[in-house]
């Protein structure tokens, strides 16, 4: 597989692992697997994978602590891809602002791993951030961020954030949320999961 490109799979799951490996293999890449940060450390020092599918909840040193870890010292040279069964939009936002491209929740479906993996290969690192000096130039991160995309990856990277800033508003209050995108309830959950985030139910939002 000479010239395949090269994908480090983080996760101290074997099962998860394994089933990334194989999928990842027949689709021609070439894949390392390391079963926690240390591992992962260890391999950034030799050399650089062309893509990181990252865990972020493992034993010791968590997915979010290497990412940061690696953004300190120069070491984010290559797109990483966060993953968790545990998937918030706080938690992707956080990711993503650190230096992440994307994120996945588990169970990852097939296609989407797959579309999600090409992307990130052919988009690459986004560009370098300036400081955050003010909320204009904090407005231009992002928008520089989001026209480096392709427009269904803009969209979706928008919603997450749009969806965000309402729902930590609104105290994560979807039914105050979908009344206020002009949405309803049960279209913003669908929507929710189609962009891989979940948010926790209140005692008024059962049964949607």
């Amino acid at each position: 597989m000479m010239g395949a490109k090269e994908i480090l799979v983080v996760d101290d799951e074997i099962g998860i692992r394994e089933l990334l490996s194989d999928i990842l293999f027949e689709e021609g890449y070439r894949v390392s697997l390391a079963e926690n940060a240390a591992q992962a450390r260890e391999h950034r020092n030799r050399h650089t994978p062309d893509l990181v599918l990252l865990d972020i909840w493992m034993p010791e040193i968590d997915g979010m602590t290497l990412l940061k870890e690696w953004v300190a010292g120069g070491q984010l040279t290559m797109p990483v891809i966060m993953m968790s069964g545990h998937g918030t939009i706080d938690t992707a936002m956080e990711a993503t602002h650190i230096g992440a491209v994307d994120f996945l929740e588990k169970p990852i479906a097939l296609r989407k791993l797959l579309d999600t993996v090409a992307s990130a290969i052919r988009r690459g690192l986004p560009p370098p951030r300036p400081p955050l000096a003010s909320k204009t130039e904090t407005g231009d991160p992002q928008l520089s961020v989001l026209l480096e995309l392709t427009l269904r990856e803009a969209r979706d990277r928008f919603d997450a954030m749009y969806f965000s800033y309402h729902l930590k508003k609104e105290d994560g209050n979807v039914t105050q949320v979908a009344q206020k995108a002009g949405l309803e309830r049960t279209h913003l959950y669908r929507k929710l999961k189609q962009l891989g985030l979940k948010v926790p139910k209140r005692a008024g939002d059962e049964g949607s």
